[in-house]
């Protein structure tokens, strides 16, 4: 079978080039996230569990929720946060309603770690900022399709993006938001939405 990563095939096929193209960002991130671990003495999930608790609602910061997010065992979450924990970067808050469960909190050092190993995004946020805006729109429309198409055939799991929320509707090629009652244009699209509602 044909393979992108076979330069004979990448080069006659767009979509090969692109997601080629994918798998070297994928590694400027993998490389970037590790250098920030490093930085303190942390792994990469435990780096990126930091961030996602930095800006997510309490809804979001519980053990199942972060193994959907990352698409790992609840094991391997637990595992992480008991580091995090033990770091005193981050607090266990029991919910009142179950006691069996909880939610993770960060305290002030682990917040101020996580806001500052987020501007890790900075070195693929700025080369993008150079683009023209009618290319940035562009890649957007073809990566958030893509995203959805991924996350139709549950490779990737978790999605708060317009696509997959009730208040989303397509008609015609117009993208249209029930929540604000308003059309939106293509740059207002959201790939993680606080309001997102998933479809039931």
């Amino acid at each position: 079978m044909p393979s992108p990563f076979d330069p004979n095939t990448q080069n006659h096929l767009t979509e090969s080039k692109i997601v080629v193209a994918l798998e070297r960002i994928a590694e400027a991130f993998r490389v970037l996230l590790w250098n920030e671990s490093k930085a303190y003495n942390l792994s990469t999930i435990q780096i990126q569990l930091l961030i996602f608790l930095a800006y997510h609602d309490q809804a979001k910061c519980s053990v199942s929720y972060l193994a959907r997010e990352f698409n790992m065992t609840k094991p391997t979450i637990s595992d992480s946060i008991k580091v995090l924990k033990e770091k005193k970067l981050v607090e266990k808050h029991d919910n009142p309603a179950d006691s069996r469960s909880y939610t993770i909190k960060l305290t002030a050092k682990g917040h101020n770690i996580a806001t500052h190993a987020a501007a890790f995004s900075t070195a693929i946020e700025t080369p993008l900022s150079k683009l023209p805006d009618n290319q940035k729109q562009a890649m957007l429309s073809g990566l958030t399709s893509l995203i959805y198409d991924l996350n139709r055939n549950g490779i990737i799991t978790v999605q708060r993006m317009c696509y997959t929320c009730s208040h989303y509707r397509a008609t015609e090629g117009k993208h249209y938001c029930s929540l604000i009652n308003a059309q939106l244009t293509t740059g207002q699209i959201r790939l993680d939405c606080p309001e997102h509602a998933s479809v039931v």
